[in-house]
């Protein structure tokens, strides 16, 4: 019989008394191991996936003045089985605190079904850089489906509403959403000094907010491509 995994883990940023960051609280669970480090905290897989009928869950609180980078060691293979996985990413972000969220690449592989939902909530002069990339099968393979959510609030108004759906492989290779591009990924800053002009380039978009913010999306035949397109454009969006 196959687990499924319904996982909760957890970062709590604080600034102490002397102007460094702490973390009160670091809680792994399931294939989430939570690893502190100098320059951040890592993800690290404990167990394959997720696979499909497993639901994980990662909260991150970033106190006022507190600064959290999290990052992972390795690209996280999103793989079929019983029903859909879940992935679920929250953050809240508190005054003057800053958060730099920026996974390895997710690879959607044949036959998975998942859903990557992800929900910011900064106060008014937090910042963030929220990062993520997308590789559509492994060598080889056609992608699953997928789909990836981003609701981002700045002192409760909606800054971004983001959405992708990769329902099929159908619609992959019709053209539609993504053309023949097997990569795609994302870059949203958050914050001040920002560029104000929109900018378009071979794969590339880099289109300011409504609000203090910059979002950048990316298309790329593979991932090395991606990178250098979405390193590209967040000097851009840096001005």
């Amino acid at each position: 019989m196959t687990r499924h995994y319904t996982a909760h883990a957890a970062v709590r940023a604080e600034r102490d008394a002397a102007g460094r960051t702490r973390l009160p609280t670091l809680r792994s669970d399931g294939p989430y191991a939570l690893r502190a480090a100098p320059d951040a905290v890592y993800v690290v897989g404990a167990a394959a996936g997720p696979l499909g009928g497993d639901e994980l869950h990662l909260d991150l609180d970033v106190a006022a003045g507190a600064t959290l980078a999290v990052r992972s060691v390795a690209s996280t293979l999103l793989l079929p089985g019983d029903g859909e996985s879940r992935t679920y990413v929250r953050a809240s972000v508190g005054p003057g605190a800053h958060l730099d969220l920026a996974p390895e690449p997710a690879v959607a592989t044949a036959g998975c079904h998942h859903r990557a939902v992800t929900r910011l909530a900064l106060a008014g002069d937090a910042t963030l850089r929220w990062r993520e990339e997308l590789v559509l099968g492994r060598h080889g393979e056609p992608p699953g489906r997928y789909t990836g959510r981003v609701d981002v609030t700045l002192d409760g108004t909606p800054l971004l509403r983001h959405e992708l759906r990769l329902p099929d492989r159908v619609l992959h290779t019709s053209g539609a959403v993504l053309g023949d591009a097997r990569c795609t990924g994302s870059v949203l800053l958050v914050g001040p000094g920002l560029a104000k002009d929109a900018h378009a380039g071979e794969g590339l978009a880099v289109m300011p907010l409504a609000g203090p913010g910059v979002l950048v999306t990316a298309l790329a035949p593979d991932s090395a491509t991606l990178r250098h397109r979405l390193d590209h454009g967040e000097r851009r969006a840096r001005g």
